[in-house]
């Protein structure tokens, strides 16, 4: 792996390539190009892509809306790694076989929304009950979702009451949706016993008491 002073021929000559007049270390800057009266060109240099590059680049931004960071080998990660540069507005070269390549160029971030993203984004928020989930324990233990809310309260009707059709339980469990819910069985805690009825599986037992904890009662 080239040290980060190998990068800086590559990138130089890149830059001059392109009419730019390069100098190396500018007041804290690796390397500075300039051209005519156009804003300067800042690139910093770092062996591998990291946070503390990142927060060179990001620094650097005060100085010029045109920064670019080098790194001497191709990120893991190439294309998280491009949405971060988009996001920051820094652009991203690679050396490699001492040849500095454009992977990225910096421009203005101009997020596109996603409506239908935010939809169920704001659609899941609506229909959870409660606060079941500790933020951040994603990995930890199977979320609490509102499919799995309503599966829950599904499965509490049937434990009570026994095998049900899915328009009396419609009302009953407060779950618009749990044909649906009952016809994929995603948990596996339901079973049709007959046409149009259902009763809840050992498995559905099971899941009643693995999530009675963080089950709301309304």
């Amino acid at each position: 792996m080239p040290l980060e002073s190998d990068l800086y021929a590559p990138v130089k000559a890149l830059l001059e390539g392109q009419g730019y007049v390069v100098k190396g270390e500018v007041r804290g800057c690796d390397v500075v190009g300039v051209r005519g009266e156009e804003s300067p060109v800042i690139v910093e240099l770092k062996r591998v892509f990291g946070l503390g590059l990142v927060m060179q680049g990001v620094d650097r931004l005060a100085l010029s809306d045109r920064v670019y960071l080098a790194v001497g080998q191709w990120p893991k990660q190439m294309k998280n790694v491009k949405k971060l540069c988009r996001r920051l507005g820094l652009g991203l070269l690679v050396v490699a076989h001492e040849r500095a390549d454009v992977v990225l160029d910096p421009q203005p971030y101009k997020p596109r929304a996603n409506k239908r993203k935010a939809g169920r984004l704001l659609g899941e928020h609506r229909r959870r009950v409660g606060d079941p989930n500790l933020g951040g324990s994603a990995m930890r233990a199977p979320l609490m979702t509102a499919y799995r809310q309503e599966a829950l309260r599904c499965a509490a009707l049937l434990a009570s009451n026994g095998p049900m059709a899915p328009k009396a339980m419609r009302a009953a469990a407060n779950v618009p949706n749990v044909a649906k819910i009952l016809q994929h069985d995603h948990y596996g805690w339901f079973e049709r016993v007959e046409r149009g009825v259902y009763t809840l599986t050992p498995r559905g037992r099971s899941g009643l008491e693995e999530f009675s904890v963080r089950t709301p009662s309304t």
